[in-house]
């Protein structure tokens, strides 16, 4: 503990409150069946002054009490459990506390002592949850241009296409103006060859950004989806890259944008060769220049109408489709990140949009049920995120964003993810509750297969964010111990920096990475990575445990991560703090606490669990 907290109050802790999530301690694994009971389990420290406990369930609109009893009772709490019944696909659930003087309500935000909307409520969901491996997966994504070049050479790439403008590899990216025109000549074969990279550092899952042919280096302008650029490689060099991740027990997730083609798309050039032609109903056509709706008005993109007959079977359903073709082999990609999921289908008075991530995901559960389908989302999808399509969605909103204005260095000149303000600095209550608000708007099927990031190719590198290689290791302790999917953009785990999305995308430093070190790239951040993935991979509750939040100061937050058979510890710091006493019962009668990162030490003592108020860093214990 620092000196200038010698003394001060201790944080009150969290952990009086009564808790439930939708993880195996409260809710059994797997996904029910309309008709199915399932027992709904709730926790209450035995301290509490209840007197009776029920579940609110919606059925057909209409909120019905269920009465809870008590299942067990044991280590100072009080269990609690309620038949609720599936009658409708998505059933919503809360829980009312009688006690003397009003009620409390628990939902997905936490305990109040008011009324609540709906919009928090617990949630159990016949429509089936993102494959089994995700629990297990850490996945590392890679923008192909900017990863490594095959021929390893580090000048300009000798030829480009007329669009492009060379760049060395060893350039810096420009961060703003005409960056999809550098091209660093980076390949898929170039890929391959670095798969012992993505070994050593222990991520198992290869996210590629766009592969098909297109007028950037972002690819997001598509001019085919029938094959994969010849600047890549082509569709050989695909095949050999996913040949050799399977091989390797690695999996590999391909990106299309279900929401627009490029203006140079074969699709597009009929359409306007061709008023008559099918594909011209693709499209949305305008009086205004440039004569046709862009997204969000770049002519560089024409928004697709699924109003079109025929547009969803050439792109999302059926087996035909560009999203069934690219999962069969050779090429047998284990699943789709779509581009502008938000906005796909959406026009107007025209809305497709759950419409098409339902017949992309029954597409791909017909050609590979092991396929997982992943929305990007910069803001609020809770909406989206419970109808049966999405499985997962790149999680921005409830962990990108609050983890930035927490650990984010105010002088660094960024501004907030998507708002164009600069970037705030925020205590860690606010940032415990807006982790809890976003995750409280999707079901808990979706909140333990997030893909949470602390950053990507849209965004600042989170080096850059925080300004530290000590406060990244906090960003990274909590990216790897938190509920969801762990994503690393390439380069974050060397400490990479970069001032905008486009000036993010740097080549990556080979040279000092091979060296084994260098002035663009930090082995210890390195090895942090290594170490803190091998921790979750250690670890089943962090895997797959629930989300108990133990308290929140404004330098510092803790959380419990919960199994059957584990309790982990989680407390990061931004600072020095005052520390916090826990309470006893959740170490195991007999137990020490076992540190798994970090030195904190926890000490037991009659009054609770004594936990250090050490920052900046982050210290995981397991409990029992």
């Amino acid at each position: 503990m620092s000196a200038s907290h010698h003394g001060a109050q201790p944080v009150p802790h969290l952990l009086d409150d009564a808790h439930h999530d939708g993880s195996e301690l409260y809710v059994p694994a797997g996904t029910p069946s309309l008709g199915d009971d399932v027992p709904v389990r709730v926790r209450v420290p035995e301290g509490a002054p209840e007197r009776a406990v029920w579940v609110r369930v919606v059925r057909d609109g209409e909120p019905t009490m269920v009465p809870a009893r008590i299942d067990r009772t044991a280590d100072g709490e009080r269990w609690y459990v309620a038949d609720v019944r599936v009658h409708n696909p998505v059933t919503g659930y809360r829980v009312l506390l009688d006690e003397p003087g009003g009620y409390r309500w628990l939902n997905g935000r936490g305990t109040w002592r008011r009324d609540v909307t709906d919009a928090a409520d617990f949630r159990l969901s016949v429509h089936d949850e993102a494959p089994a491996w995700m629990h297990d997966a850490v996945v590392y994504q890679v923008f192909p241009d900017r990863f490594a070049r095959s021929s390893g050479g580090v000048g300009a790439p000798d030829d480009v296409p007329g669009w492009a403008t060379p760049m060395a590899w060893t350039d810096e990216p420009v961060a703003t103006g005409d960056t999809g025109r550098q091209l660093a000549g980076g390949d898929l074969r170039g890929i391959e060859q670095r798969l012992d990279h993505l070994q050593r550092l222990g991520v198992d899952t290869l996210y590629l950004t766009p592969v098909f042919p297109a007028r950037s280096n972002h690819r997001y302008d598509a001019t085919s989806f029938d094959r994969v650029d010849p600047i890549l490689g082509g569709d050989d060099a695909l095949a050999s890259l996913s040949a050799a991740l399977h091989a390797r027990g690695m999996r590999i997730v391909g990106d299309l944008t279900t929401n627009h083609t490029g203006d140079g798309h074969e699709w597009f050039a009929r359409a306007r060769a061709d008023r008559s032609s099918e594909e011209a109903r693709f499209y949305y056509w305008t009086d205004e220049e440039p004569g046709y709706v862009g997204w969000l008005g770049h002519a560089s993109l024409p928004k697709l109408n699924y109003g079109a007959p025929g547009l969803a079977q050439r792109l999302v359903d059926g087996p035909d489709s560009v999203v069934a073709r690219w999962l069969r082999p050779p090429f047998a990609l284990d699943g789709w990140r779509i581009d502008v999921a938000n906005m796909t289908g959406r026009y107007a008075a025209d809305d497709y949009t759950h419409d098409v991530a339902r017949m992309a995901r029954t597409t791909m559960r017909a050609e590979n049920p092991d396929a997982v389908l992943v929305s990007e989302h910069f803001h609020d999808a809770g909406g989206d995120m419970s109808v049966g399509g999405w499985h997962a969605n790149m999680n921005y909103s409830a962990f990108s964003r609050p983890l930035w204005t927490w650990l984010g260095d105010p002088s660094s000149g960024l501004t907030t993810l998507g708002l164009g303000v600069p970037l705030p600095r925020r205590g860690g209550a606010a940032t415990v509750a807006t982790m809890r608000e976003f995750d409280a708007a999707v079901p808990w099927a979706v909140t333990a297969h997030q893909w949470n990031m602390l950053g990507s190719h849209d965004t600042a590198r989170i080096r850059t964010v925080v300004g530290s290689a000590e406060l990244q290791e906090v960003a990274a302790g909590v990216l790897f111990t938190y509920p969801g999917t762990p994503v690393v953009f390439a380069g974050d785990e060397g400490g990479v920096t970069g001032t905008t999305g486009e000036h993010a995308r740097v080549p990556m430093p080979w040279q000092d990475v091979d060296a084994g070190g260098g002035p663009r790239w930090d082995a210890a951040t390195f090895d942090l990575y290594r170490r803190l993935i091998a921790l979750r991979r250690s670890s089943r509750a962090l895997r797959e445990g629930g989300l108990r939040w133990a308290f929140a100061d404004d330098d510092a937050v803790g959380y419990l991560r919960e199994t059957h058979d584990e309790r982990v510890l989680v407390v990061a710091a931004r600072a020095p703090w005052a520390g916090t006493v826990l309470p006893g019962r959740l170490l195991a009668p007999g137990a020490r606490p076992e540190v798994l990162h970090g030195s904190g030490t926890i000490d037991l003592r009659p009054d609770g669990l004594h936990v250090p108020g050490d920052g900046p860093g982050v210290h995981v214990w397991r409990l029992a």
